[in-house]
């Protein structure tokens, strides 16, 4: 698959949501909110793909694109708050429809950038065979790509491709995390090695100062690809490192809260107890001696009423 015919193909799909929300009506709030259900899980796999995949294989591999896929980043930074504060809102609510539409004008911007200026400049530097590899090792990250928002999360690798896979992980957060990042950086790295090795080769004479020259500049980034995925698993390890020290201290800690909070509200049910058990002793000697008190009264009371009929 092509990587930027898939890409393409989501532009397409988030428009069609786009189009079908412009036209719904003031009132069609149930459709208005699913047409947004749909174009926020495109919208989160589209974002996903490009910043595990596309924009860390085109930094390395075309020259000219770090300041286009950075810019790129950035407004996907920003739909993904948009998206998150939809998420969090309903169809009725006052904001709801200008908030959609400012994120409809973003993404369009985006969309537009993308194929007009940032798509055939990497097209041009890589060709078919290279932009197809990468396009089918973006389908399998399609399969476990995050399918909502997340703005608080990193989006370049490796953080991205560890926060995004580690989700759910309980008390062995420290050794998956490491595994999954040194894995993800590995194969990043890979994936740029082999785009580099099929990209299309430049129209010069064998053997040319122009051909040794861009086979430097391959080598070169080849080798500067190779470093930095090495320094990211690095960190990627030291991050995950941090974060099971971080998930074990704070499972001690929920584990001796818990414990507390079960001493505690035993010592209370048994304060309870007691103070129950208490009062309702002290409620039963009441009810006997009232009892006794009503008895007593009834005989007094009867033996008037004897000795009067008596007298009569």
């Amino acid at each position: 698959m092509d990587a930027i015919t898939l890409l393409k193909d989501d532009h397409k799909t988030v428009e069609q949501l786009f189009r079908r929300y412009e036209k719904a009506g003031d009132r069609a709030h149930a459709e208005k909110r699913n047409i947004v259900e749909r174009f926020t899980e495109a919208l989160s796999v589209h974002a996903a793909i490009e910043e595990q995949l596309f924009y860390p294989v085109v930094r390395a591999t075309v020259p000219g694109t770090e300041a286009m896929a950075l810019e790129s980043l950035e407004e996907h930074h920003i739909v993904k708050w948009v998206l998150s504060e939809l998420e969090h809102m309903e169809p009725e609510d006052e904001r709801f429809d200008a908030k959609v539409t400012v994120l409809i004008e973003n993404v369009r911007h985006h969309v537009k950038e993308e194929e007009q200026d940032f798509f055939p400049k990497v097209r041009d530097e890589l060709g078919r065979d290279a932009l197809s590899h990468l396009g089918d090792a973006m389908v399998e990250a399609k399969k476990t790509a995050p399918t909502r928002p997340h703005p608080r999360s990193p989006d370049s690798p490796p953080g991205n491709v560890v926060v995004g896979a580690a989700v759910g992980v309980a008390d062995r957060i420290g050794d998956t995390v490491s595994g999954l990042a040194q894995g993800s950086v590995t194969a990043i790295g890979d994936l740029v090695a082999t785009v580099l090795r099929r990209k299309k080769p430049r129209r010069a004479p064998r053997g040319s100062s122009r051909a040794r020259s861009t086979a430097r500049q391959t080598r070169a980034a080849a080798s500067e690809a190779t470093e930095a995925a090495i320094d990211a698993t690095r960190r990627a390890k030291a991050a995950a490192d941090r974060a099971g020290r971080t998930a074990r201290a704070t499972a001690t800690s929920a584990k001796s809260g818990a414990r507390r909070t079960a001493r505690t509200a035993k010592r209370g049910a048994t304060g309870t107890a007691r103070t129950a058990k208490s009062g309702a002793k002290s409620t039963g000697r009441a009810a006997q001696a009232n009892v006794r008190s009503t008895a007593n009264a009834a005989r007094s009371s009867a033996r008037q009423t004897l000795a009067t009929a008596e007298r009569s």
